[in-house]
């Protein structure tokens, strides 16, 4: 059966619209970010990977998504994917039965699917610069269905395996940053390094602009998460600006002692990193403990970056440091410093005694780096049977823009 009907709860229901459209916005934010760092030549084609998840996402969503990650559980694993088939039962009555807040379900599949949109399109950063366009259309296809459909519904549904088994996951640092940064990891091994590589973005404004709309959406992400307006949403939407400031200022310091000067670019990043970190842990912590998070990961993260160039991989917008390591710290140190005084249907972290939830934070964000990781290598394997992945260096040289997309961002490019 469908969820029974219940009263409307009109704040709710418009807090919770609100938040989705603030997680769609990030996606434009995303591109905007990513279209910055690139060269001038490529800045189409990176961005388009982000709009065309917004759309083919949706479309897979409405299609059979939504049940795959929320519909009768099937061991745990995944959801029916016939139980949600193209929203079919769903009414203006059909209410949200996740808890009492009184949502209709139709918000619930919208704010759902704006998450499912952006975290594909976080990997393209990995590998912009060398990915065909059919490829990569082909990938994000699969890599919804095989990663990031069974995550969702493992940590998220009430069936799910890693929910019932007690892990916590407050807006996505298993389900988004850590799969998607774990999967940029094996796209960069995969694919392998480009044939100029270049660390210098073409538009640091736009870069700016893109940090913006990406911390302004990221509220939503997280404060939206409590399905909800309560005080967990509260501290969770604080704790989100907290995390991300801390994290700027810590990557900024520790960059400005390394290359004697502060830089932007490192400032942004850092708020990034923080944004990510803190993510799964945002409606389970203090605030101080929030701080605490900012701070480990513009530390971690920066080194995870350093250590990423060190062994030459060419992740080219540090996705893998940023998404991945950002999202593993913030999964563990929930498991650390999780307390119920901050959120009573949370749990406990090692402070507190809970290192049975520590450990299985731990097992979770693994098992999800794992997943991701093969899974992704064996998409990108199977596509290369079917079409080639990486572009040729002709293709390469002269740009995307102009190569797949016969356009160009600028006139005079």
């Amino acid at each position: 059966m469908l969820p029974a009907t219940m009263p409307i709860n009109v704040g709710n229901t418009a807090f919770m619209l609100l938040c989705a459209s603030l997680v769609m916005l990030m996606t434009p934010g995303l591109a905007f970010f990513y279209g910055g760092l690139v060269e001038r030549k490529n800045v189409l084609a990176i961005m388009m990977q982000s709009f065309i998840s917004l759309a083919w996402t949706t479309v897979l969503w409405f299609a059979f998504g939504y049940s795959m990650c929320f519909g009768p559980s099937w061991h745990g694993i995944i959801g029916d994917p016939t139980y949600y088939a193209f929203l079919h039962g769903i009414t203006l009555q059909t209410m949200y039965t996740g808890n009492d807040a009184g949502i209709p379900l139709v918000v619930h599949v919208a704010y759902q699917m704006m998450f499912a949109i952006i975290t594909p399109a976080l990997i393209t950063g990995a590998f912009t610069n060398r990915v065909t366009f059919k490829a990569y259309f082909l990938f994000l296809t699969g890599w919804l269905v095989l990663v990031y459909f069974p995550f969702v519904h493992m940590v998220w549904s009430p069936d799910g395996l890693f929910a019932k088994w007690g892990v916590l996951d407050y807006a996505g640092g298993i389900v988004v940053h850590n799969t998607a940064g774990f999967a940029a990891l094996a796209s960069v091994l995969y694919v392998g390094r480009r044939q100029t590589v270049t660390h210098k973005p073409h538009n640091v404004p736009l870069i700016a602009l893109g940090t913006g709309l990406l911390w302004f959406g990221w509220y939503g992400f997280n404060a939206g998460s409590e399905l909800r307006v309560d005080a967990i949403t509260a501290s969770s939407f604080l704790n989100t600006d907290v995390a991300a400031s801390f994290a700027a200022i810590t990557w900024l310091l520790i960059e400005w002692a390394n290359a004697r000067q502060p830089k932007f670019i490192g400032l942004l990043t850092g708020s990034v990193a923080g944004l990510a970190t803190i993510t799964p842990a945002a409606g389970y912590v203090s605030l101080s403990t929030a701080a605490i998070i900012g701070i480990s990961a513009g530390v971690i993260c920066y080194y995870a970056v350093a250590l990423k160039n060190r062994l030459g991989l060419d992740d080219a917008l540090d996705v893998w440091g940023v998404h991945g390591v950002g999202g593993l710290v913030g999964t563990v140190l929930l498991g650390v410093f999780a307390s119920k005084a901050w959120n009573p249907n949370g749990a406990d972290g090692l402070l507190l005694g809970g290192g049975a939830f520590f450990v299985k934070q731990c097992v979770a964000v693994l098992a999800s780096g794992v997943w991701a990781f093969v899974f992704t290598w064996g998409m990108l394997w199977l596509i290369n049977r079917v079409t080639p992945v990486k572009v040729d260096a002709a293709a390469e040289q002269q740009g995307l823009d102009a190569e797949l997309h016969g356009e160009a961002a600028y006139l005079d490019a």
